[in-house]
Parts: C-alpha cells; sequence; structure tokens
C-alpha cells in the first residue's frame, strides 16, 4: 500500500538544520544505526545524506553521488547472488526482469522510507520546498549511498547480510506478480502466446517539473486497456501492463 506524502513544516525543517549545525554527527544520526544494527564513521554517513542540492547551497562541498554510483553496484551483485542462488532453474532471460522487480526506484524508495531515511537527509531549501525527503529519486538515490557507506565501513558480507533483509518483502512480492516478469515482459509473454503484435504504449504526463505524475494505457491486438498511473513513464507503462495482462488472461482463461 502506497506510504501518503507528508510534508516537513518550515519549523521542523528549520529545527533539523540547526541541529546539523549544534549537535555531533553521531548523535544526529543515531537513531539511523540504531535501525541499521551498526556504526557507520560519522563522515561517511554523513557524505551518503548529502544530497547535491544541499551541496549547492553550501558553496560546493562533496555529495552523496560517488556512494551512490558504488552502492548502486554492490547492490545489484548482492540482489543478482541472492537470485542465482535462490532459483536455480530459472535462465537469464527470468532473473533478469525479476532483479528489475526488487531493484528500481520505487522499491528502493520504500525502503527507505521504512528506514525514515527522509528525516536524516541533507537536501536545499528548494527540494525541501517540493517535499523532497519523500520523492522516490532522491530517496531511492540515497538508500543506494548508504549501501555504498555500508560496505566501505563494513565490506560485502555484512552488507549482503544487511541488504537481504531489506529486499526480502519485495523479493517475495516481485516473485509473486509474474514468477520473475515484470509487467511488461509479462504482457509481451501472453501476447506470443496468443499470436498477438507486441504491446505498444501511449504516454501522457501532467503536473510541474518537480512532481509530473504519468498515464499510461497498454495497446494490443488494437484494442486500448484500461489506465496505468505512475510518478515516471515506467512506472506507468508497467501498472498499464499489469492490468492489461490480467484482463488478457482472465479472457483466455474463459475461452
Amino acid at each position: 500500500m502506497p506510504v501518503p506524502k507528508r510534508k516537513m513544516s518550515r519549523a521542523r525543517t528549520r529545527s533539523r538544520r540547526s541541529m546539523w549545525k549544534t549537535t555531533p554527527a553521531h548523535l544526529v544520526y543515531s537513531g539511523l544505526t540504531e535501525q541499521l544494527g551498526i556504526s557507520v564513521k560519522d563522515g561517511l554517513l554523513e557524505l551518503a545524506l548529502t544530497h547535491r542540492s544541499f551541496s549547492y547551497e553550501a558553496g560546493g562541498i562533496p555529495t552523496n553521488e560517488r556512494l551512490e554510483f558504488l552502492g548502486d553496484s554492490v547492490l545489484g551483485l548482492i540482489v543478482t547472488d541472492e537470485l542465482y542462488k535462490r532459483f536455480p532453474d530459472l535462465d537469464e532471460s527470468r532473473l533478469s526482469p525479476l532483479r528489475s522487480g526488487v531493484v528500481n526506484m520505487r522499491a528502493l524508495a520504500q525502503i527507505a522510507r521504512d528506514l525514515k531515511l527522509g528525516e536524516y537527509l541533507r537536501i536545499g531549501k528548494g527540494e525541501e520546498s517540493t517535499n523532497g525527503r519523500d520523492k522516490n529519486s532522491i530517496l531511492a538515490d540515497s538508500l543506494e549511498a548508504l549501501v555504498g557507506a555500508i560496505y566501505l565501513e563494513h565490506g560485502y558480507i555484512k552488507s549482503a547480510e544487511i541488504i537481504l533483509k531489506w529486499i526480502e518483502p519485495a523479493l517475495a512480492t516481485a516473485t509473486s506478480q509474474g514468477a520473475g516478469l515484470d509487467g511488461k515482459t509479462a504482457l509481451q509473454e501472453l501476447a506470443a502466446t496468443l499470436n498477438l503484435s507486441a504491446p505498444e504504449y501511449e504516454i501522457t504526463e501532467s503536473g510541474p517539473d518537480h512532481d509530473k505524475s504519468f498515464i499510461a494505457a497498454a495497446i494490443l491486438g488494437g484494442e486500448k486497456f484500461p489506465l496505468g498511473h505512475g510518478k515516471s513513464k515506467r512506472e506507468a507503462e508497467q501498472a498499464a501492463a499489469k492490468i492489461a495482462h490480467e484482463l488478457l488472461s482472465i479472457r483466455n482463461t474463459k475461452k
């Protein structure tokens, strides 16, 4: 179930910024490290949580983007390794979309929300004013940076132990929804089975640049299926594909 987005009040934002300036880092992040169950060097953790918008307003201090780059690779390896061991009978064509169902912006952002990561982010005033602490993209990127920090501090084995706990719910969900296939791949395979042409998608978007919404419709065999919604084109297409797949599967079952 989607978590309602809550915008942090101005008073709370000012309090958070004041705390960064006056409180030792290990106290600022004590709640987060307690959830993680491990310690991370103050400077490394602070870097992992520093968004480029904060850096720009603070005179160009280092951002979390290098740690994000590292964490993305570490996360991908850990998830791939787990899928390879857990599903020995699935080939690459099935493992790849299953991995995408686990390691995607929406799933990572939800893990970040569960960790309350948004409360600890250092973001600029512009992002604060547009609810940046709850944006999927910022949360997912920051989670990857946190993974990078954990890896540097504790190495692969400990990182894998922590990350596998995080992704287990997402892994179970992705596995149950299509046996390792994302929505678009599942629809494409069903279309081939029914001797239909490959699905196409119509996309429309709305909203300001910082908070766009997308609507997609899957078109298959000349039929336009009900709309799917999302905060990115890919998310909307996946939602539309799942709707079309469910309807086609029901029809095919009744024949």
